[in-house]
């Protein structure tokens, strides 16, 4: 996939360095030839209310490399190309590089075409995606960058939102190899995509044990323009992909509304590898069985409840962690499973 660029306005030279883009013979300026150690990745899109507080914590900074702060604009209509051009000179006198640029189509493009549009412009060895909306802590640079050093993956911090793109910090080159980011605009879920591709590809998750970004979750927020029912099927999708389809059989752990819920939408295959569901409460316990009744079995398959304590692994967990006080933790312990092998958590 490649991003289209007659529409762009560009007010910072951007960086040759995308994989597939050749290397114009203009001179770079002196401020970008610098080796640029950590390019935060942000694209906009009517975030003028949110701007000032995001760029702030940019320059508060403890990170002691060099970074840039790459923009691209996905056709504002309000004054969001004019609140981050003023801020240049703070930014710069930072040690922060800023190259500007975007479209002003009739209609945005979507997240994804923003993100790679911002990713091409820039130029440094590792990517740092900062939504406009949100605000980072001072130490998010600087901790991710080291943890970065010591895996060639996608690193995360531990609270709030772990795996979608405002706590994404990853090499170039990893992305590079993974691919752009999809560009198919309004309710896609571009973050969740990237993360299985590279999850297929042999990358992994590490994550920063603390908070190191404020997560602002608003009613513009493009998050809401992706529906639970996309990224529901998404992930059943991918369970049955890298998973469920390495099993000859397995135990749904939750009788209730989730458990059910994902028997459901795994396809009929899958469905009869499910040899139980286990629980904990003595009601659906006694019930004895599940029958999904829009099953187009005949008869009808009854799907044995239970005790989690006489179910035998594999298991797919479908219940919420620190949600039970403890006792679903306490209650895998004791059967000594290991995470990965004889059960996934799905919720």
């Amino acid at each position: 996939m490649t991003s289209r660029t007659e529409d762009a306005e560009v007010t910072t030279a951007p960086c040759k360095r995308q994989r597939g883009v050749d290397a114009e013979t203009e001179e770079v300026p002196e401020q970008r030839m610098r080796t640029v150690d950590v390019s935060l990745i942000m694209p906009v899109h009517n975030a003028a209310c949110w701007l000032d507080e995001c760029l702030q914590a940019i320059i508060l900074q403890d990170f002691t490399g060099v970074m840039e702060l790459s923009v691209f604009d996905d056709a504002s209509t309000d004054e969001s190309v004019k609140v981050v051009e003023a801020w240049r000179a703070r930014l710069e006198a930072r040690g922060v590089s800023l190259v500007l640029s975007g479209h002003k189509s009739p209609q945005p493009k979507g997240v994804g075409f923003a993100k790679n549009k911002a990713i091409n412009q820039s130029s440094g060895k590792y990517l740092c995606f900062q939504d406009a909306d949100d605000v980072m802590l001072p130490e998010r640079v600087r901790l991710q960058f080291e943890a970065s050093l010591l895996h060639p993956s996608c690193v995360y911090t531990s609270h709030g939102p772990t795996v979608i793109m405002p706590t994404w910090f990853c090499s170039r080159d990893w992305f590079l190899e993974v691919g752009l980011f999809d560009e198919g605009g309004k309710g896609v879920a571009e973050d969740l995509l990237f993360f299985y591709q590279s999850l297929r590809q042999g990358g992994g998750a590490v994550r920063v044990d603390q908070c190191l970004l404020v997560y602002r979750y608003h009613e513009k927020a493009a998050t809401h323009s992706v529906t639970e029912e996309t990224i529901w099927n998404l992930r059943v999708n991918f369970l049955q992909e890298r998973v469920i389809s390495q099993w000859q059989s397995f135990t749904i752990w939750n009788a209730g509304k989730q458990g059910r819920k994902l028997f459901r939408y795994l396809n009929g295959a899958n469905q009869k590898k499910v040899k139980a569901f286990c629980d904990v409460d003595e009601k659906k316990i006694k019930k004895g069985f599940y029958t999904y009744e829009d099953s187009k079995e005949r008869p009808k398959r009854r799907v044995p409840i239970v005790s989690y304590k006489d179910a035998s692994p594999p298991f797919i967990v479908c219940v919420k962690l620190d949600m039970t006080g403890g006792i679903l933790e306490e209650n895998i312990n004791s059967l000594n499973l290991v995470e990965g092998v004889d059960y996934y958590h799905f919720n």
